[in-house]
């Protein structure tokens, strides 16, 4: 994934201020009757993987044009606790009413970005890549997805026109018409694109060996512990591509990747991430006296 599209920002960031400052800012507005020249910094509490620093950019600029962000580290860098994100000067006023958006998308997306670098981390040396799924926050999709690069993984399907993956209920309901998982890999392959990877879920042996004779792409193997991985693998002998899915968990990923797995998909990194531990600082910002002209007074 190479990232949401400038528009594609732009539409998060609208929507995230219409939640907020549909009515304006009263609090600040009641307080703070005149500009108010200030700076904001952004800081990191424990090693975190950044990722939403272009959208809370985004945020500042939409709330105030004339915020300047002086400094800032990068999406994808690995921060340090007590590493200054990001510096924003500009009128308080402004800086107070973007706070809550911009850092609830650093901290929302960084948190998603620094927990698949954990995953990926745990499974260096194997193959395995770690994906994410559709189990993603509506209308934040794209976002949450360039987090998971941004840590290290790699996207599965961004919605189901993306691919074919037959799934436990797609199955029962073909069961309830006489088809089973080969004929239903089959039936699938006829009607879709060329070049169309068809992926099917197995939950026994039995279903590994039908989509192997249904010339699946690649067999999910669905809600299996590490041996009952093995054997699968053991079973396919190269002829798909493994993915294991369910419950895997930071404790087991290595297992799961030892065990043979091409892929693990992994809901938790955009559904259950922990928010990323940041927070945004405002003080006053006051103009320095201007040097003396080293000639006298300046004409």
């Amino acid at each position: 994934m190479t990232g949401p599209t400038p528009q594609q920002i732009r539409a998060a960031v609208a929507a995230a201020l219409g939640e907020d400052l549909a009515l304006g800012d009263v609090t600040t507005r009641a307080l703070f009757p005149a500009r108010l020249p200030a700076r904001a910094t952004i800081v990191a509490h424990g090693p975190i993987t950044l990722a939403g620093v272009a959208v809370a950019r985004q945020v500042f600029t939409e709330v105030d044009a004339s915020l300047k962000v002086v400094r800032s580290l990068p999406d994808g860098a690995a921060a340090r606790s007590g590493s200054i994100v990001m510096v924003i000067e500009g009128d308080g006023r402004s800086l107070l009413a973007a706070e809550r958006a911009a850092l609830n998308f650093l901290q929302h997306l960084s948190g998603i970005a620094s927990l698949t670098s954990r995953f990926c981390a745990a499974v260096k040396g194997y193959r395995t890549r770690i994906l994410d799924t559709r189990k993603t926050t509506p209308g934040l999709r794209v976002l949450e997805k360039w987090a998971v690069c941004l840590g290290g993984g790699f996207n599965h399907r961004q919605s189901l026109g993306d691919g074919i993956l037959i799934k436990d209920n797609h199955l029962a309901l073909l069961r309830s018409q006489g088809i089973g998982v080969a004929q239903a890999c089959r039936s699938a392959r006829e009607r879709v694109p060329h070049g169309m990877r068809v992926i099917v879920e197995a939950q026994t042996p039995a279903q590994v060996r039908d989509a192997l004779a249904g010339e699946a792409d690649v067999i999910l193997l669905d809600n299996m512990t590490a041996p009952m991985v093995r054997d699968a693998v053991g079973l396919i002998k190269g002829r798909a591509l493994v993915e294991v899915s369910g419950g895997v968990t930071l404790e087991t990923v290595r297992d799961m990747a030892a065990a043979g797995a091409d892929f693990i998909s992994i809901g938790a990194l955009t559904h259950s991430a922990p928010a990323a531990n940041l927070s945004l600082d405002i003080a006053p910002r006051r103009r320095s006296a201007r040097a003396p002209h080293p000639h006298g007074r300046a004409h």
